[in-house]
């Protein structure tokens, strides 16, 4: 499927948070010395295409969010000059989960009033300015790109009433129908802040259910979303190598 025309307007001054400093326990077995998120796909990392991805809609400003084998993922993409980005590292010393990473960045981002947030494993074909004017103009606390997939077995769904506003998540069941899930891209408003804890702690499990009341809207998007984080996916990923790229250049 291929993206409206993209409208950078929206993006310039939004910037990025990237939450790659996960294990990755289950794609060990066929990426065993490296990060997740470096794990090729076809000749590129897979974080390089969201680097680029972002880059090409004028996301210039990225806060990666490291841990796990951090070293690695900050040789690699330095200040990020070679992507004409700005990159900062926020490196958690233990596991934070994916709420406590982003409670760690918030040094990095204190003059930002709304900021985009992304699993560092999945991509999202995506116009992330509609996401973000979407999000301005409902003026939710938080908005989710969520996707429409035949098989939800191995994710959690997202309930939505009839506006499209979240109202409740179902606990991955294993029962492969289709559902709506959490696509992994978000855009916060920093008042988030005030509802994440100091400390590990999950965005799915610990903050969505208690800021439902506040507006968590749900933005649903009908491109291309794939997450590598079993070994079946990123075989998936390298057979859909070229087409990630495109959309990848094409921003």
């Amino acid at each position: 499927m291929h993206a409206q025309p993209i409208n950078m307007s929206s993006t310039t001054n939004v910037p990025a948070v990237l939450l790659v400093g996960g294990m990755g326990t289950r794609l060990r077995s066929v990426v065993p010395s490296t990060p997740k998120p470096l794990a090729a796909v076809g000749v590129k990392p897979f974080l390089e295409l969201l680097v680029e991805q972002l880059r090409n809609q004028g996301v210039r400003r990225l806060i990666m969010c490291s841990g796990y084998l951090a070293d690695q993922i900050e040789n690699k993409f330095g200040d990020g000059s070679a992507w004409d980005v700005a990159i900062e590292y926020s490196r958690e010393v233990q596991p934070l989960g994916t709420a406590g990473a982003i409670k760690l960045a918030q040094t990095h981002l204190t003059e930002d009033s709304t900021f985009l947030v992304m699993n560092g494993d999945s991509f999202v074909e995506i116009d992330f300015g509609q996401l973000i004017r979407a999000h301005l103009e409902k003026n939710a606390l938080a908005t989710i790109a969520t996707a429409a997939v035949q098989n939800a077995a191995r994710y959690g769904t997202v309930r939505v009433d009839p506006g499209a506003w979240v109202t409740g998540f179902a606990e991955k069941t294993g029962v492969e129908d289709p559902g709506l899930i959490n696509a992994g891209v978000y855009i916060f408003n920093r008042s988030i802040f005030a509802h994440i804890s100091e400390g590990a702690s999950s965005l799915e499990r610990d903050v969505f259910p208690r800021i439902l009341d506040r507006g968590v809207y749900a933005f649903e998007h009908s491109g291309m979303f794939i997450d590598i984080g079993t070994p079946e996916d990123y075989a998936r990923a390298q057979v859909l190598c070229e087409r990630l790229s495109e959309a990848a250049i094409r921003g």
